[in-house]
């Protein structure tokens, strides 16, 4: 796997690609280092895989199961440290969902999803981030 970060002005506008997806992604620090509002910040592109990874298996799964879901949302917040570097320290993944569900095939779901299969989990939970989940089923 390969990425590539591309400038895209004078400050700290960068835009991404993958060889694995002809996608870009702006990415851009924070005012206090001339970021200029033009992409989302690297520690918001941690929550946004962290997110992105469970709602892939969390999907994966409920298709498995064969429940049926009409929409699924996902929220990511992160408690950062006060010294640098201002890793993370504690995130929560909110899950809502709404179909015809079965509220115990999606916490065991979810329960695979975030703790089993998601590699970007594993990677932040041994270096020492505790993660926590919640559903919401409406």
């Amino acid at each position: 796997m390969k990425i590539h970060l591309q400038r895209k002005n004078e400050a700290v506008h960068f835009e991404g690609s993958s060889e694995l997806a002809g996608v870009k992604v702006n990415i851009d620090g924070s005012e206090s280092i001339g970021g200029e509002g033009n992409g989302v910040r690297p520690m918001e592109l941690v929550l946004m895989a962290l997110g992105s990874c469970s709602v892939f298996d969390l999907s994966s799964i409920l298709k498995k199961q064969r429940q049926t879901i009409e929409d699924i949302q996902v929220e990511v917040e992160g408690k950062r440290r006060e010294e640098v570097p201002n890793i993370f320290t504690h995130i929560h993944i909110t899950f809502t969902l709404k179909g015809q569900l079965d509220e115990t095939k999606v916490q065991k779901a979810a329960e695979l999803a975030v703790k089993k299969y998601c590699s970007v989990h594993d990677m932040l939970a041994a270096g020492g981030v505790e993660i926590t989940y919640s559903l919401k089923i409406v």
